[in-house]
């Protein structure tokens, strides 16, 4: 099982392909293995990496709530990369995953060591929503360390912006459950309170977003209503930013629609 050490801590990650290199980095309710039919696709043509967070099995699930935070996330994408002898790669993020590449400060130019984004993110940032953001990841948390990993993952694969996978694909979005299953409720509660729920609005990245001159593409779905704002506000303000919205997708673009999902960078160049 590939381990790369990142930051004092074994991260488990797959490599998979030749050429330049292009990383993944998973939402909150993934690992991975979430990105298989992206890295089965890119493999063709790139050096594909993806990687499972911290607090994520089989990575290491820190006992400390302080070894959790959106600076280490971010922290841990430049560590893998360094982990890997990799000098520049195309970074690709989904909700978690999106936001920590944001944060990542090696992209502000086409010419810095990740020369290009593609991602969707922005839960948890419209203003009048963000009290009931953090109580509804409070709750959750306690939910996870009270009921179990299954229990939870059973109603939070089922939320109103995640239905969509499995009403299109029953079998694909059963297994997408039962892999959630199998990961760790203590992790998961850690990851929570240390990152989603203490991680900056989108909407305070503003000054950090118009420096950036990388190649950007913005990817949400149609029917990920608390995305869609700030996947607005993100193409307004990062002046090399594209923006595609899925239609009847939901939060796991990638999953949903895989094939449309994989042709958009290039029908987008």
């Amino acid at each position: 099982m590939p381990i790369a050490r990142v930051n004092g801590l074994s991260l488990f990650y797959e490599d998979v392909g030749e050429g330049t290199p292009l990383v993944f980095v998973h939402e909150f309710a993934g690992e991975a293995r979430s990105w298989h039919l992206q890295v089965r696709f890119f493999a063709r043509r790139y050096r594909t990496i993806a990687f499972n967070a911290r607090g994520f099995p089989p990575s290491d699930v820190p006992e400390d709530p302080k070894a959790y935070s959106q600076d280490l996330a971010v922290e841990d994408i430049r560590g893998m990369l360094d982990a890997l002898g990799i000098q520049k790669a195309h970074i690709c993020g989904l909700s978690m995953g999106g936001y920590a590449t944001l944060a990542l400060r090696d992209c502000v130019t086409p010419s810095a060591r990740c020369p290009s984004w593609s991602r969707g993110a922005g839960y948890g940032s419209v203003a009048g929503e963000r009290e009931r953001f953090r109580r509804d990841v409070e709750e959750t948390a306690r939910r996870f360390e009270q009921d179990g990993m299954k229990a939870v993952a059973e109603f939070y694969t089922k939320g109103p912006t995640r239905v969509q996978f499995s009403d299109k694909d029953p079998r694909a979005g059963r297994s997408s459950t039962t892999c959630s299953c199998r990961q760790s409720a203590k992790g998961h509660a850690l990851t929570m309170r240390g990152v989603q729920m203490t991680r900056p609005s989108v909407y305070e990245l503003e000054a950090e977003m118009e420096r950036l001159t990388v190649p950007t593409l913005i990817v949400t779905g149609d029917e990920d209503e608390p995305c869609l704002e700030p996947a607005l506000f993100m193409k307004r303000k990062i002046r090399s930013a594209g923006l595609v919205v899925m239609p009847k997708a939901g939060h796991t673009v990638n999953l949903e629609d895989p094939e449309a999902f994989n042709r958009v960078p290039s029908s987008t160049s």
